[in-house]
């Protein structure tokens, strides 16, 4: 008999058929019961083919236009009853055992909504990877930048549920937002001290597309949750935006 799912992962996609398998295949190399729910947006290149490759193993999918990430991602969740809830975008990927690191920091810090760990980057142009800038959690560090790194995440279903999931009318920072209204609602999070995933750095990502949305959505999050702006997001925003568009740019030339 098969065991009952620990942790229900949502796998939103939309024409990522080319990373959708290494996404999917980190997700089943885990060694935690899992139930997986793929939304795809309808996508136009083999994304449909690479999900019923996995149709066996997928607890649900669909692929049809929809109303974006959050939506996508609120979905899949809403549809399984595992414990504990995650998602991981179609381009990233779980460092092997990374899911189980993640589920024995909950299970030891019985108050947090959210246990996090530390997040390779990985960039696609030149094969190269980074640890993405994560820290262990404060209100104040969480103001100044977003010190939760999403794919590196796992939630209480009863926390996520609490707060209803993740805010769609936001495109960039729904993740931001919700690390925020969690802690609000509950406590720090619990943070891991290991890598437990990637980050698929590439030049067709949101946050490389539409950095002035981006720091926008950031800084009202902060504004709204944290009373103020601190001055750090007015100094680096000219650097992320303006700067490195003009890098991306030169790097498609």
């Amino acid at each position: 008999m098969a065991a009952l799912p620990v942790v229900t992962i949502a796998v939103p996609s939309y024409n990522q058929g080319r990373f959708l398998d290494a996404a999917l295949t980190s997700i089943f190399e885990q060694d935690v019961p899992v139930e997986v729910y793929v939304a795809d947006g309808g996508s136009t290149d083999d994304s449909v083919d690479v999900i019923r490759r996995y149709e066996g193993r997928l607890a649900g999918w669909r692929s049809h236009p929809d109303q974006g990430q959050a939506a996508a991602i609120n979905e899949g969740i809403a549809k399984g009853s595992a414990p504990y809830v995650a998602w991981l975008n179609s381009d990233d990927q779980l460092e092997p055992g990374g899911l189980k690191r993640l589920l024995q920091a909950l299970e030891q810090a019985p108050k947090a909504p959210v246990a996090y760990g530390k997040v390779w980057n990985y960039i696609e142009s030149n094969g190269s990877k980074k640890p993405i800038w994560v820290e262990p959690f404060s209100e104040r560090r969480l103001a100044l930048r977003c010190i939760v790194s999403q794919p590196g995440t796992l939630m209480r279903r009863a926390a996520w549920d609490a707060v209803s999931g993740l805010d769609g009318s936001l495109r960039m920072a729904m993740d931001y937002d919700l690390w925020w209204r969690l802690y609000r609602e509950f406590a720090p999070f619990a943070f891991v001290d290991e890598f437990v995933a990637v980050n698929r750095d590439h030049l067709e990502t949101k946050t490389n597309t539409q950095r002035v949305l981006h720091y926008r959505e950031a800084m009202a999050i902060v504004r709204k949750y944290h009373g103020r702006v601190p001055l750090k997001w007015w100094l680096a925003q000219p650097y992320a935006v303006w700067l490195k568009a003009l890098a991306n740019r030169v790097k498609q030339t």
